[in-house]
């Protein structure tokens, strides 16, 4: 069975995430437990927790389907000493927030090399930074977002997906989603070679990591490595490889989540992507 929602708001509180999902008609979300563009944010109150995991259970929701983000301010392979220690700090703290809440997954880029260390180097840090997270947090599963190779960012090519989890310590505690905007950007042809795509994915990586999947069109072409999506079916990956991805039943059972622009209509994305099943 597909589980289907998209990136919804926690304004006012996360405790209004799941109300927004079931706004939406969807029975999977994404959220940010804190601002996304901020260092540092107030704890948690034991009222927006309790709200949280309540308003979960009412609306028959399940916490393996919740896929939250963590701020856009991090940068796990940051090539500077301070600035990477800060960015690990932040990224505990989300985890530890995914731990008040009940979930399973946190979901993040996997950093930039700014140009001023190599590749290998910054995948390494990016490695040495989970392993440092896991080992303080319990029960919450890093999840490495595929990237587009936008200016310095790794992780736009499975290899250096495979790279980190091979440095991961707990691989019971690491995981993969594919953004597939950011596929198709980096230069994986999800429209017209999906089977070849799928199978590199598996040869290199292996399902057996996959946790979840950003469903999203793209305003740029195959290998642009620019980050701009588009809603579904109507950008350049077009609707043919949503239809087989919904009725692939290799991608049950995990969130997949919308990150399209037009927010206004994820309602009928979602029975678009539901009738494709």
């Amino acid at each position: 069975m597909k589980r289907i929602g998209a990136h919804v708001s926690a304004g006012g509180g996360v405790e209004n995430a799941p109300v927004n999902a079931v706004g939406i008609g969807a029975d999977a979300f994404a959220l940010f437990t804190k601002n996304q563009r901020q260092w540092v944010a107030k704890a948690l109150t034991d009222d927006s927790i309790n709200l949280f995991k309540g308003r979960v259970k009412e609306s028959g929701l399940e916490t393996r389907y919740i896929l939250p983000h963590d701020s856009y301010l991090i940068n796990l392979g940051h090539p500077d000493p301070e600035a990477i220690a800060k960015s690990r700090d932040a990224f505990i703290d989300e985890m530890k927030r995914c731990e008040q809440l009940g979930l399973q997954l946190l979901n993040f880029h996997p950093g930039s090399h700014l140009n001023k260390i190599t590749v290998e180097e910054c995948l390494d840090r990016v490695a040495e930074s989970i392993n440092i997270a896991l080992g303080q947090t319990s029960g919450v599963t890093a999840v490495i977002e595929n990237t587009a190779g936008q200016g310095s960012n790794i992780g736009n090519r499975w290899e250096h997906l495979r790279y980190i989890i091979d440095r991961v310590d707990d691989k019971s505690r690491v995981g993969v989603c594919i953004d597939t905007c950011h596929a198709f950007a980096a230069g994986y042809d999800l429209a017209d070679h999906y089977d070849e795509t799928f199978d590199e994915f598996d040869n290199i990586v292996g399902f057996s990591y996959l946790r979840a999947f950003h469903l999203n069109d793209t305003k740029k072409p195959l290998g642009s490595r620019v980050d701009r999506h588009e809603s579904i079916g109507r950008g350049c990956i077009g609707i043919d490889f949503f239809k087989r991805l919904m009725a692939d039943p290799r991608f049950d059972d995990m969130p997949l989540i919308l990150e399209t622009p037009d927010e206004s209509i994820w309602p009928e994305e979602i029975a678009l992507l539901r009738s494709f099943c």
